[in-house]
Order: structure tokens, then sequence, then C-alpha cells
């Protein structure tokens, strides 16, 4: 970012109006190719797009340059959530009611299973316990997930599941949530749970290989495969 947009952000930030103006203008297109993501989801991409500045206004007003990071990168996330949360609240994007009462399930037979054995409960363990297949609790977990944990870092390497599979500026590419955890559910059964061991509950490979019962080297070729097929399944 350039002095002058340095200087346009900061006075945006301090509500000047026009500033913020003239940031929403030269974002638009940022803001646009957030929005295309959702189109089709019963919404009209104008709303979207409106929805879109909502969420670019408070990535301008919650913007701090020790965040470490480009403005656009910090604000693409911002733009979507906006999105989502709409879209969720209206009923648009929703997680049937019994699969979160299923997720609930799993979250607490997995604490209890921690408590009883003082690690991180298998696959076959949570199975056993709930009487739910491998299958069914890894959609659970996906679905359950809050979108913002493909966001976060993951394992070892402080990569995120959109790092990953994203292009280097190109913000448009990969930036809504919903359609990459739609993505994940598609996965044969085991990808699947080499993904939300690793990206939605960030273990290391080592761990992930733990709980599964097999060898660090089988979650390697597992995830390396997975993460193809997702971009295949988003291209």
């Amino acid at each position: 970012m350039t002095g002058a947009a340095k200087d346009i952000l900061e006075a945006a930030r301090a509500g000047d109006r026009e500033a913020m103006d003239r940031m929403i203008r030269e974002n638009s297109g940022l803001i646009w190719s957030v929005a295309r993501r959702f189109f089709g989801r019963g919404a009209e991409p104008d709303d979207l797009y409106q929805l879109g500045c909502v969420g670019f206004i408070k990535a301008v007003r919650g913007f701090d340059d020790a965040f470490g990071t480009q403005f656009s990168t910090y604000a693409v996330p911002k733009i979507s959530g906006e999105i989502r949360r709409f879209l969720r609240d209206d009923g648009t994007v929703k997680v049937s009611r019994s699969l979160k009462e299923r997720a609930q399930a799993v979250r607490l037979a997995r604490l209890e299973l921690e408590q009883r054995l003082n690690r991180e409960p298998t696959v076959s363990e949570l199975s056993a316990h709930t009487g739910w297949a491998a299958e069914d609790i890894a959609m659970c977990e996906t679905a359950a997930a809050p979108s913002e944990s493909l966001q976060g870092p993951r394992g070892e390497d402080g990569l995120t599941l959109e790092q990953l599979l994203g292009d280097d500026g190109q913000e448009d590419k990969l930036v809504e949530s919903v359609s990459l955890k739609e993505a994940v559910r598609e996965l044969p059964e085991r990808e699947r749970m080499v993904i939300v061991l690793r990206y939605f509950r960030s273990m290391t490979q080592s761990s992930a290989a733990r709980v599964l019962g097999v060898s660090q080297v089988q979650i390697s070729r597992l995830e390396k495969r997975a993460v193809e097929h997702l971009h295949e399944a988003l291209e």
C-alpha cells in the first residue's frame, strides 16, 4: 500500500466520509469478487454487494498495521463474513437442526472421552461411543465448525486451508468459506477426516495419524490427495 493509500485509509478509519467513499470505489472490484462467490444462493447480486460494502467498512474501521498483513487480506474475510451472516440468518445458508444436534453430541462425546482417556480419542473410539459411522462424525464436525476456522492457522506450519488452496494476489479465489466447506463434505471419507483433523481441529500430521490409527506418511498422502480434490472441485 502506497503512502497516499495509507493516508486515505487512516482518514476513513478516523471517520472521514469522503475518504471512506473513495476506499469503497477503489475497492469495488474486490468487494464484487467476494460477492460473486455467493451468487445463486437466494439473494440479489446488488444486495450481496451492499452487504459486502458493510463488511468492507467494518474492515476499514478495524484494520491495524500491527496485524502484519495487507489490508485486502484482512478485508476479504470481513466482507465474506458479513454476507455469510446475512444468508445464514435469512435461512439461505444454514445447517439443519438435526445435524447441529449431532455435532453437539460429537463434541460432548469427544470431551467425555478426552477426560476418560487423558488423550484425544480416535475416530473409532468416537464411533463406538456414539454409535455413528466415522463418515457421520466427519460430516457433523465439518458442518458445525465455524467458517473462520478455515482462515485460522493449522498444525505445525501455520498455513490456512484457504492459503494452501489460493493463489497469491488473487482475492477473488477461494474467499468464500461456505463453498469450501461444501467441497470438503464431498471428499471421500478418509480424506475428509484428515482435513477435519488438520484444518478444523488444527492437529499436526503426527496427532492426526494417532487419532486415525495410521502412519504420518499416510496422513501426508491423504492430505495431499484431499487438497488436489479440493482444487478440482473449486476450479
